[in-house]
């Protein structure tokens, strides 16, 4: 990493509120701009986010907004509103209000006098979930836009549902954390000594658990179509850059996007990183200059310089090299490969029968098959990675190729085809491809997931007859990966995958015919980048500005980030997970931010009713002797045969005397999950 620490022009920085068309509320934003830019006016760029610019988000803003703005940009990171320091209450995620005060936000940019009326948008997983949906509502400044880690489609590509089945890993896990992030309090020294506590009361009586709203959409309905824009692409005007990576689960839409969206408003990049910007350095690298790659896109598109960014090709995708199992990889083996169209013309389908007989396959896992699936949202943490899955595979129905006589390079979202049968009427189906080293080490390449209730549609549920056949296809997550010689493909179905998918009320069984089945491989030529006589695909090496001096501290007693347990007697398993965000780390001002989490996943292997999952965390913010606060929160899942159950609470503290404490018990009815 290079820290560039002198620019062509000077940077200032200044926190403003910024006024919403309501006229009572007022966002907080903090501003990083030319010292000149009133003379010599400049775009403004847009990062807008709930997360908290004075602390949670501080180490990263300090290293891009200031380079951006060293580039001849104003770089403005803005508290949502109810968040951070901006007034107001939380709302749901991406609600119509959040959206309409982004809008405002972009044009109040537009309108300063040191700005030249152009703006663009970026941010990563929040940040570019809003960038394209605001994108989509077309604000005129608004003309080009970086997002990273997003997705197109809330209810099919994000943390509640996938495949129709409710994602019990992130669907609890991130309710639980946002209810522990809602309830932080604004920071004295933005707001004021005299307004921090009521401002903090107002927003922890609004609060509501985002679980009970998630769960009362169990099918693809208006509450989802609102913010996917996959809903109508032509409604985004501005030019869009997206990103993603091939170990972070929204890499879907970076396909999606470069599908649909017109060739001369996007370009997209699928590198092997996790859930985090590409710059970082964080496992699974090779990290990329992503900062100057953006610089290109936003001087072409914000300044009318020709910067070249768009006569690369439409998509430039890491191709990963066969690699052993491993849960952090520093660096991906592989190359990078471009297609100046997508669907692309060097892309065609392969596809490989499960079996050659006509005999039946009994499928029934047990209940804790999923515990090797890794962490549905890589963070570059070390045991964020699928293990070697020989023990998923060994609970699962496996059909390998034979060994390969040569490589196979596949590029894009992989199908896998079942004719099969139900013995219940609610059922899932899940298939993994693994690439099988001779020594039998599996490594999965990608995995998908059908709920038989929405095989149909996602807007609609359902049930199977049982007794009878039907042909069920659906897409597996998109991966670049080449097979060498002499290893197998193998694809493992199972009908439970714990704790990513939420079993249904009672244990069933499938049955498969295999030699009506088949993997749909996207095969990509080798040949083709020599064909087009393409120059190689090259980035520069990664650039920030100088980070800040924040002090990580480490938990006196550290605990294992990922822990599973088996209570032998009972079949009972465990799964324990420290999400390991950030953890605890002191400011240069003063604040000390203590953070700590546990989610913990339980189920018997023989009892789909068993499945239970707790969220647990613990926030701290103080300033010595003048601030302190504290939020503990909890939040659980359960199920009965009809129902989901979900309690929840909060306990908030200042200066050790009780603020607001807080209960919630729901229960919703199962209508497809």
């Amino acid at each position: 990493m290079k820290y560039r620490e002198h620019f062509d022009r000077q940077v200032t920085r200044e926190d403003v509120w910024i006024p919403t068309r309501d006229g009572r509320t007022h966002l907080h934003a903090r501003i990083w701009r030319p010292t000149d830019a009133e003379t010599d006016p400049v775009p403004a760029l847009l990062e807008y986010l709930p997360y908290r610019k004075t602390d949670w988000t501080a180490p990263r803003d300090a290293q891009r907004h200031p380079w951006y703005a060293g580039h001849g940009y104003a770089s403005v990171r803005v508290d949502i509103r109810g968040h951070g320091d901006s007034e107001g209450t939380p709302g749901d995620e991406y609600d119509a209000q959040e959206l309409a005060d982004g809008v405002d936000v972009v044009n109040w940019l537009a309108e300063q006098p040191w700005c030249t009326g152009k703006v663009g948008m970026f941010g990563i997983s929040w940040g570019g979930f809003n960038s394209l949906q605001i994108a989509a509502l077309a604000p005129e400044p608004l003309k080009a836009i970086v997002t990273v880690c997003s997705t197109d489609d809330r209810y099919d590509n994000d943390v509640h549902y996938t495949g129709g089945a409710v994602l019990g890993i992130d669907m609890l896990a991130w309710a639980g954390t946002m209810l522990a992030f809602a309830a932080r309090p604004p920071d004295p020294t933005s707001v004021g000594e005299d307004r921090w506590l009521p401002m903090w009361r107002e927003r922890l009586e609004a609060l509501d658990p985002f679980l009970h709203t998630w769960l009362a959409h169990q099918q693809r309905d208006d509450y989802w179509r609102h913010g996917s824009v996959c809903e109508d692409y032509t409604a985004i005007d501005a030019a869009v850059l997206a990103v993603g990576g091939w170990n972070d689960p929204y890499r879907d839409t970076v396909l999606r996007l470069v599908e649909h969206l017109p060739d001369d408003r996007v370009r997209g990049i699928v590198g092997p990183w996790s859930h985090q910007y590409p710059d970082r350095g964080l496992p699974p690298g090779p990290a990329i200059g992503f900062l100057q790659e953006t610089l290109r896109w936003w001087d072409q598109h914000l300044k009318g310089e020709d910067t070249g960014v768009m006569r690369e090709p439409k998509l430039r995708a890491w191709l990963n090299d066969p690699v052993p199992p491993a849960t952090s990889y520093d660096e991906m083996p592989g190359r990078w490969v471009g297609d100046d169209n997508w669907p692309s013309p060097s892309v065609g389908w392969d596809a490989r029968p499960l079996g050659d007989t006509s005999t039946s396959v009994l499928v029934r896992s047990p209940q804790h098959t999923g515990l090797d699936a890794g962490r549905f949202f890589p963070f570059g943490n070390a045991s964020d990675l699928p293990p070697d899955q020989r023990e998923e595979d060994g609970r699962s129905v496996c059909f390998d190729s034979a060994p390969l006589d040569g490589r196979v390079e596949i590029l894009g979202r992989p199908r896998v085809r079942l004719r099969l049968d139900s013995a219940t009427p609610r059922a899932h189906v899940v298939a993994r491809v693994c690439d099988v080293a001779p020594d039998g080490s599996s490594t999965l390449v990608t995995r998908g997931v059908l709920n038989l209730l929405s095989r149909h549609g996602r807007d609609r549920a359902e049930e199977w007859t049982p007794g009878t056949y039907e042909t069920v296809e659906f897409e597996l997550n998109g991966i670049g990966y080449a097979f060498p010689p002499g290893h197998r493909i193998r694809v493992a179905v199972s009908d439970t995958y714990w704790p990513w998918v939420w079993p249904h009320g009672e244990r069933g069984r499938l049955t498969v015919l295999p030699a009506e089945s088949a993997l749909l491989l996207p095969v990509r030529d080798p040949a083709s980048d020599e064909d087009e006589g393409r120059a190689p695909i090259r980035f520069e090496e990664p650039e920030q500005a100088p980070p800040l001096p924040v002090t990580y501290e480490r938990p006196a007693e550290a605990t294992p980030e990922r822990l599973v347990t088996c209570d032998v007697a009972k079949g009972e398993w465990t799964l324990e997970v420290d999400p390991n965000y950030g953890g605890s780390r002191v400011y240069p001002d003063g604040l000390r931010y203590e953070e700590s989490a546990r989610e913990t996943y339980r189920i018997r292997a023989d009892d789909p009713l068993s499945a239970r999952a707790v969220s647990e965390w613990t926030i701290r913010l103080r300033r010595g002797d003048d601030w302190d606060a504290e939020i503990l929160a909890r939040t659980e899942l359960r199920a009965t045969a009809t129902e989901f159950i979900m309690d929840s609470r909060i306990e908030t503290r200042a200066d050790g005397e009780t603020v607001v404490k807080r209960a919630w018990h729901r229960t919703t009815p199962r209508t497809s999950a």
